[in-house]
């Protein structure tokens, strides 16, 4: 047998090293690789409905939602005043176990004739009806709304704190009729951009993270309360405009909402938002499938690929 050269031996010891490394590293399809989906395409309002209390499904009355510079805008620069025009942008399909990441930007000066509380004050709702349920006089869709509030320069106002126009959540073991409760979050003065993310399990629980600190979980998200404020204050369910079938949703209270559409908010406050991904944590759960990922914790059989 030949015997190999010092040099010949050390360059076939670093080739198979490098083999081994380049073999151990993980593939581009590996079953942990998260993939990630933008929600907004960065040029157009495509695979979004939009619903203005007042309009009817799809008049994206005076421009209220408008592309710009890769970012999805809320103006009012061709309105004289707000006038109760509260709007939600609907994604097309809806989801249940997810995570959701997005940045905001309050920008400018409230539109006049806008409630006062609604001062740099917008939302990411979750776990929504769909913009076609919503009668057309309704202000505010049944949700669990993500609130997004920006600072006043005068003390704290937290920010991804959980309000609930026709439901109520859970804190420990006991249900929370509170229309907001708030998070712990920083202060946000300014137009800087927020970083915000929403862990979804579905009907379990729900988790807000601000800037990488989670500032809010909360259990159960369901049905019941009165439609904008605490059952034992007396708001009703006509409160900002009549809800379609709203004895249907009445006979549902307690009912654990598992699902929804995640609408945008429009307040009467300018407001920026952008690079709006979500996370599908429901899927194939089958490791035989080429499909499978280690991430998910809701089992779809029906979308395994063999």
């Amino acid at each position: 047998m030949k015997k190999l050269s010092p040099n010949a031996v050390n360059f076939t010891l670093v080739a198979v090293c490098l083999l081994f490394v380049v073999a151990c590293q993980p593939s581009k399809n590996s079953s942990d690789k998260e993939e990630w989906i933008s929600l907004f395409n960065g040029t157009d309002l495509s695979g979004w409905d939009i619903k203005i209390a007042g309009y009817e499904l799809n008049d994206n009355y005076n421009e209220t939602f408008v592309v710009e510079d890769s970012m999805i805008r809320i103006r009012y620069d061709n309105y004289d005043e707000f006038n109760d025009a509260f709007g939600h942008m609907y994604y097309k399909m809806p989801f249940s176990y997810y995570k959701l990441r997005f940045d905001y930007r309050f920008v400018g000066e409230q539109l006049k004739g806008g409630a006062s509380w609604n001062v740099r004050n917008s939302g990411v709702m979750l776990h929504s009806q769909s913009a076609s349920s919503n009668e057309i006089g309704q202000g505010f869709p049944v949700s669990v709304e993500l609130q997004l509030l920006g600072g006043l320069n005068n003390g704290e106002r937290t920010t991804a704190n959980v309000c609930t126009p026709g439901t109520a959540v859970e804190l420990g073991d006991t249900v929370n009729y509170n229309h907001c409760i708030n998070s712990g979050s920083l202060t946000y003065d300014g137009d800087q951009w927020v970083h915000v993310e929403a862990v979804v399990m579905g009907g379990e629980y729900m988790s807000f993270i601000v800037e990488g600190d989670t500032v809010l979980s909360f259990q159960r998200p369901q049905i019941g309360g009165g439609f904008i404020s605490a059952q034992n204050q007396g708001m009703d369910w006509d409160a900002f405009g009549i809800i379609r079938d709203k004895e249907q949703w009445i006979k549902k209270s307690g009912t654990i909402l598992t699902e929804g559409y995640i609408a945008l908010q429009a307040e009467s406050h300018p407001v920026d938002f952008k690079n709006i991904e979500l996370l599908n944590l429901s899927g194939c759960m089958d490791q035989k499938a080429r499909n499978y990922k280690t991430y998910y914790v809701k089992n779809d059989p029906e979308k395994c690929d063999y």
